[in-house]
């Protein structure tokens, strides 16, 4: 009976074969990179600021949620534009399948499901690799002694993921969607607009009452609903959202850390330094030292 079956080869219409570095980068408002060329191709996301990038003799100027291809042997270079700090998702990889060509000189724009695949791409690089993701020294990943099983192997999938999610895109092929009820839709809405209002909201001192008048939930909904679309807690997120506001203030420079403190409204910069080294590991000043260090 079983001589009847047939396997079939899966067809893999792009392929990564290997990776060089993966980067996520908090760069000052006025850091700047000369460029350089490499065998292999590089991705740039923006995930927070603006940059200024070139490809060959081409100026782009990208904004929160770019995504710029750099092909095999293309000098880029890569400069802050003074006003906003950028935050990168840099990762260099190597890859022959022909589909890349779509790649060539292409511009994206990320959309939901691209942002929650390079959020997973780094959480899978932490877990995979040792080295850290903010060096622009690094030339090779080194593994971590104790890795998470197969880690890996998911970044790479999530990767090619993206590349097959944008190069679908660019062909203009129909994507097949899973439809989602109605609530999960609603869900993510109201969670949408409630980080809206929180980040409209970082210099100042909102409580939970706040975000659920806002949110005309009751607490038990909103903290149900909160905690299942984004996996942490109302006022975590809000916490979190805060302290990446004094990174940014911190990175570009115009304002000391006590201006900062005050104006994201903690009660002294002493309360503001606590906070922010649990959150981070270091010290505003430190912060402020490393990226200096960087550029």
């Amino acid at each position: 009976m079983s001589e009847q079956y047939i396997k079939t080869a899966v067809h893999r219409g792009l392929h990564i074969h290997s990776l060089v570095t993966v980067h996520y980068f908090e760069y000052a408002k006025n850091y700047r990179f000369d460029g350089e060329a490499h065998p292999f191709w590089e991705l740039v996301y923006v995930d927070k600021g603006e940059l200024d990038a070139t490809s060959g003799e081409t100026v782009h100027h990208l904004s929160q949620g770019d995504i710029l291809f750099h092909k095999p042997n293309e000098f880029h270079s890569l400069r802050a534009n003074g006003v906003k700090a950028p935050n990168l998702v840099v990762i260099a990889f190597d890859s022959d399948s022909d589909a890349m060509r779509i790649f060539e000189d292409a511009l994206f724009k990320a959309g939901e499901a691209e942002r929650e695949l390079f959020a997973g791409i780094i959480a899978e690089a932490t877990d995979a690799f040792s080295s850290p993701l903010d060096d622009p020294a690094t030339v090779k990943l080194e593994r971590a002694e104790e890795s998470v099983f197969a880690a890996e192997q998911m970044l790479v999938l999530l990767l090619e993921q993206l590349l097959i999610r944008l190069a679908r895109r660019q062909e203009h092929t129909p994507t097949v969607r899973i439809s989602s009820s109605i609530k999960l839709r609603l869900d993510h809405d109201l969670v949408d607009r409630i980080i809206a209002f929180m980040q409209e909201n970082t210099c100042g001192n909102l409580t939970f009452s706040d975000v659920c008048r806002f949110s005309a939930q009751s607490a038990t909904n909103l903290k149900t609903i909160f905690k299942n679309v984004t996996g942490v807690g109302v006022m975590s997120y809000y916490r979190t959202l805060k302290i990446n506001e004094a990174k940014r203030m911190l990175r570009e420079g115009d304002d000391n850390i006590t201006q900062i403190a005050d104006r994201l409204g903690y009660t002294s910069v002493h309360y503001f330094s606590r906070y922010f080294k649990r959150a981070t590991g270091m010290t505003p000043s430190e912060y402020t030292l490393s990226i200096q260090a960087k550029i």
